[in-house]
């Protein structure tokens, strides 16, 4: 009988790890907009699987919705942990940007989440930005939201409210790829020529540059401020790289993007505001381009 009782526990054990991964992507999506970056999202569902494997079958009449609540709860935990630590983070933090645009990278369903967005809700205080997350980009009902956080469901209709609020701007945002393609590169390549009137023309007045080195690149301190500050920095920056650097037009996070090879390398995306770039966003942080590939790739 030993035999035959090992080998149920092994067929119980790949039926749990087949629905695991049967939701795998949803998960490391509800992660990854959670926490910002991948390896915290992987983390995250490393955490959940074991739990998973620990997980008392017969309670569990619906895996999707376990798991969820899992995965919601552990993200909501490594949020509060990171940002108890981000003031040791040098220079400004970013999302980490997603490679996204063909089969071996779309591994995380970034779909309506561009850097732009991940960037505002950082502002969102842990339980807001679940609760956004969850009635925002899964279209759960409140009590079940309430469920998942262990919260009342009219906290958890406020926490929606205040974060919606907070995200106001965002809706501003254009999401046209054409638009987004024609404004990047023509910003690059007007810093390339140090056309200051093109680069005006396509800019904000308030256009802030956002750089992430993470203290392993050289990227300044402080985000840039300003159409004139702004104008400055990518003409010289330009300027003193132009001889080494290639541009390489690429999907981030499901928007059109530039990976740049040069004395460093960098994903490059940007905000678009009523037809202008108002936001300009920099990762130059090796450990943030993991989904990028090798340098040279």
């Amino acid at each position: 009988m030993e035999p035959s009782r090992r080998a149920d526990e092994e067929t119980a054990d790949d039926l749990m790890t087949g629905e695991f991964l049967a939701h795998r992507r949803m998960l490391l999506g509800l992660a990854y907009r959670l926490v910002g970056t991948v390896h915290d999202a992987e983390d995250v569902l490393q955490e959940a699987y074991l739990r998973w494997t620990r997980a008392d079958r017969s309670e569990v009449t619906e895996p999707r919705r376990y798991l969820t609540r899992v995965v919601a709860r552990l993200a909501v935990d490594a949020l509060r942990a990171r940002q108890a630590r981000r003031e040791e983070y040098p220079g400004t933090w970013l999302p980490e940007p997603v490679h996204t645009g063909d089969a071996v990278h779309d591994v995380i369903d970034t779909s309506d989440l561009s850097v732009a967005v991940l960037h505002l809700m950082e502002r969102l205080t842990p339980p807001q930005r679940a609760v956004y997350v969850l009635r925002t980009a899964f279209d759960l009902p409140y009590a079940e939201i309430a469920a998942i956080l262990d919260r009342g469901e009219e906290d958890c209709r406020q926490l929606h409210r205040r974060a919606g609020a907070a995200l106001a701007g965002r809706v501003r945002f254009s999401t046209d790829p054409a638009q987004h393609a024609r404004l990047l590169d023509g910003f690059v390549a007007a810093a390339r020529d140090g056309d200051v009137e093109r680069l005006e023309r396509l800019l904000h007045e308030d256009v802030v540059a956002w750089n992430d080195g993470g203290g392993k690149v050289r990227t300044g301190p402080n985000p840039i401020r300003g159409r004139a500050k702004v104008i400055r920095f990518f003409t010289a920056v330009m300027r003193r790289h132009a001889a080494v650097v290639t541009i390489v037009p690429t999907g981030v996070n499901g928007e059109y993007g530039l990976l740049v090879d040069g004395l460093y390398r960098y994903a490059m995306c940007v905000a678009v505001v009523d037809g202008r770039i108002h936001d300009v966003f920099r990762v130059a942080n090796p450990a943030k381009l993991s989904t990028f590939g090798a340098p040279g790739s």
